[in-house]
């Protein structure tokens, strides 16, 4: 039997999540859709969707959706719905999973590749945040989860963008991209959006499409002047052929060009490399990253190009958990090289680079 399609919906307290999720399941898309929350009453699914009022555990929609209350232990809330789903009790082609405002969605991804039976039954396909463009700058500096809920995105959905300034939203996208360049930002104005760019985006397959957003690496592909308002000391540490995007800021410190001086403690960086790695050296520095930072290692994903080999590797974790795969052959005209993007909390960037440009073959 194939595997289910799992997608985790997060975002910050108020931010449109629930508005986004009712309209997922009013939409006749064909799909039946088993929604996992860890709070459910009226305040979560509107009354007039489900088909009858219930105490069970799951609840059937009008629409031929379930939605499955967990308040406790979520593996065993995806083991009981997959094995009524065996059993031909309930039916259903996908799970969503939505998270309460303060959650940090770290533990519910790692739950798909950590717990055997959740990864015979499951497939986890991306997490989904949704930003509230009017209160999004305040939550970013005062919570570190709703940090955390940008650097584990695989889409950002923009929401409430027309109770503020065109200036603000512009302000607002540059430092969710400097958190997360990896992750695609959408408007979505009261739960509107696209359904295939919230389901099927094999945001956690290993794939070569290694999605960074374009201008963080052109920012970081030159040295831009601090002028004397700059409150944070840039690093030029180790600008050589191996670090082409070492520039990529100690986020850790002021973010004064990109949102006027907020700090960050989760950030991303980026590292490129034309010379190939000797696959020895970094499979024992990565297992040691891993070992040392891995639970401040949010997401990390890249593309290798390693000695001797003639196929592309790709590889990708969430903190302590990695995993890595063969991809497409390099072209005959094709310029190789690496490109690894890390998005975590407070790392330190020197170490990864330095210590990445001495696996190189």
């Amino acid at each position: 039997m194939a595997l289910i399609p799992a997608t985790i919906l997060t975002g910050f307290l108020g931010s449109g999540k629930t508005t986004l999720l009712n309209r997922i399941l009013r939409e006749p898309h064909g799909m039946k859709i088993a929604v996992i929350e860890n709070e459910f009453g009226e305040e979560n699914i509107d009354n007039e969707i489900l088909v009858q009022e219930s105490n069970e555990q799951i609840v059937e929609m009008s629409n031929g959706c379930i939605c499955c209350t967990v308040r406790g232990d979520l593996i065993a809330g995806l083991s009981q719905l997959a094995q009524k789903r065996r059993d031909g009790v309930v039916q259903f082609d996908r799970v969503v999973i939505e998270t309460t405002g303060l959650a940090n969605p770290g533990p519910v991804a790692q739950t798909f590749f950590m717990d055997e039976e959740i990864g015979v039954s499951y497939l986890l396909d991306g997490v989904i945040t949704v930003v509230d463009a009017s209160q999004a700058m305040q939550q970013l500096d005062r919570f570190e989860e709703a940090q955390r809920q940008i650097g584990f995105a695989d889409r950002m959905l923009l929401s409430k963008t027309d109770l503020v300034s065109p200036e603000s939203v512009h302000t607002l996208e540059a430092r969710l991209k400097k958190i997360n360049p990896r992750a695609p930002i959408m408007r979505s104005e009261f739960g509107k959006a696209p359904i295939d760019e919230i389901l099927d985006i094999r945001g956690f397959n290993l794939n070569e499409k290694l999605e960074i957003d374009p201008d963080f690496l052109k920012a970081d592909d030159h040295d831009h002047a601090c002028d004397e308002h700059c409150a944070h000391d840039h690093d030029h540490h180790g600008r050589d052929q191996a670090h082409g995007d070492d520039h990529a800021h100690g986020h850790a410190h002021g973010h004064g060009h990109a949102h006027g001086g907020h700090t960050d403690n989760i950030s991303a960086f980026v590292f490129r490399s034309e010379r190939p790695f000797d696959p020895g050296k970094l499979e024992e520095f990565i297992g040691g990253l891993v070992q040392t930072f891995g639970p401040r290692m949010l997401r990390y994903k890249g593309v290798l190009w390693l000695d001797g080999a003639t196929r592309k590797v790709i590889f990708q974790g969430v903190h302590q958990t990695m995993g890595s795969d063969l991809g497409s052959p390099w072209g005959q005209s094709e310029q190789r090289g690496s490109k690894i993007v890390f998005i975590g909390q407070n790392l330190p960037k020197e170490v990864f680079t330095q210590g990445l440009t001495q696996c190189l073959a």
